[in-house]
């Protein structure tokens, strides 16, 4: 069956997530990830977004954060200070899935500014939202990117949200307790995060993608793992699943 990158992408990202995972969703890749895993492989998941909604199964992808179809099919929905303290900081999310502008080798993210510095950019992001709290409170971060020299640096302008530090080392240092950023999918590759470095490695290669190609589209220099495999390809299911999910959203957004 014929797919696009982004399709690939957004499948191998997708089969990161278990049935029984409580997750903190972002907006964009990440929520279409998550929300392809819960209507395949894991519909027992439990999806959580920022704006306090508990168990939502939304029928088409969300626009925001604030969109009506999130709160409309959840369990319930909380507090905003609820969801942050009791939830995330309570340490009852088991996977943070997140996107980014920039990202470094130790998986930390900017979403903040772009060039220059803090008070001058070249461009200014939307910033962090709940992102650092995501981050340092979830059980482990799962990351969905598109990879190219621009998003994938040696050296980030801003860390938005703490991956590992610019070392591998500021996070335990910092006594944060939880995995942080442990797998990254691109539309390369999949990446997983070396035990002993912190620094992201390649494992698994996306069909038709060469070794080449990733180090071309990476700032920084990739590590491969001793035993590098090819991803499988998007089944049937998949793909009919996400194409339809995309689909129901066009259609719903369609004007806005």
């Amino acid at each position: 069956m014929s797919y696009t990158p982004t399709e690939m992408m957004t499948i191998a990202a997708a089969r990161a997530i278990r049935n029984d995972d409580v997750c903190f969703v972002g907006i964009g890749m990440p929520s279409a990830a998550c929300n392809l895993a819960r209507l395949t492989h894991a519909p027992g998941v439990t999806l959580i977004y920022e704006s306090g909604t508990i168990g939502t199964k939304p029928d088409v992808l969300p626009l925001s954060i604030g969109d009506g179809e999130l709160c409309d099919t959840s369990v319930t929905t909380v507090s905003v200070p609820e969801m942050f303290r009791y939830w995330l900081q309570g340490g009852r999310i088991s996977v943070g899935f997140l996107g980014a502008a920039q990202l470094d080798k130790f998986g930390n993210i900017n979403t903040t500014v772009v060039g220059g510095d803090y008070h001058n950019p070249k461009v200014r992001l939307p910033g962090g939202g709940g992102a650092p709290e995501i981050a340092t409170s979830c059980g482990e971060i799962f990351i969905v990117m598109k990879q190219s020299n621009r998003g994938f640096v040696e050296n980030i302008d801003f860390i938005t949200s703490l991956g590992h530090g610019k070392t591998g080392k500021e996070r335990e240092e910092l006594g944060v307790k939880t995995k942080g950023p442990s797998r990254l999918t691109t539309d390369l590759c999949i990446f997983e995060t070396d035990p002993a470095t912190k620094e992201f490695i390649v494992t698994s290669i996306h069909p038709g993608v060469t070794r080449e190609q990733i180090q071309e589209n990476t700032g920084w220099t990739v590590r491969f793992a001793e035993q590098v495999i090819e991803t499988p390809e998007p089944t049937a299911i998949e793909l009919d699943a996400l194409r339809a999910l995309n689909e129901r959203t066009a259609k719903a957004h369609a004007g806005k």
